[in-house]
């Protein structure tokens, strides 16, 4: 099972919107460029991450798309949260046989333990910035430029 990659997308474009500072304003084609995707695509994300009060958009000749506040201020819980509708890890679609001890209890115990891993999936999300992951994306890109 895959997990959607939008999370992902997500905090790939904050970060290039880091990149820029809050001055400079992005087009949804130079945020795909990067991600090597379409630009509609990405005016989802960014749609999604307006909503939530992490981008800010300009329109018009000129126009584009910036950080609304600064990148230590946002996590990467921030950008999960705005871009996936539900939690990760989901229970049963329709309820299980309630005639068998198995069906009876899974539901119950499983919502338990995806809570406590929801649980953690937030806090460790929470734990890590936008700077952050801009800060150790030019480390690496440093220490690739010396090798």
């Amino acid at each position: 099972m895959t997990l959607s990659s939008r999370t992902a997308v997500a905090i790939h474009t904050l970060t290039k919107l880091a990149q820029h500072g809050q001055d400079q304003l992005l087009t949804s084609a130079e945020i795909a460029d990067s991600l090597n995707g379409n630009p509609v695509a990405v005016r989802r994300i960014l749609g999604q991450l307006r909503s939530a009060g992490l981008v800010e958009s300009t329109e018009g000749y000129g126009g584009g798309w910036r950080l609304s506040r600064p990148a230590r201020q946002i996590s990467l819980y921030d950008a999960y949260a705005a871009v996936e509708p539900g939690p990760v890890l989901a229970g049963h679609t329709h309820p299980p046989n309630p005639g068998c001890v198995i069906g009876r209890h899974i539901t119950t115990l499983l919502h338990s333990e995806f809570s406590a891993a929801e649980t953690a999936l937030q806090r460790r999300l929470s734990r890590t910035s936008i700077a952050a992951i801009h800060r150790s994306i030019l480390d690496l890109e440093t220490e690739a430029e010396q090798a």
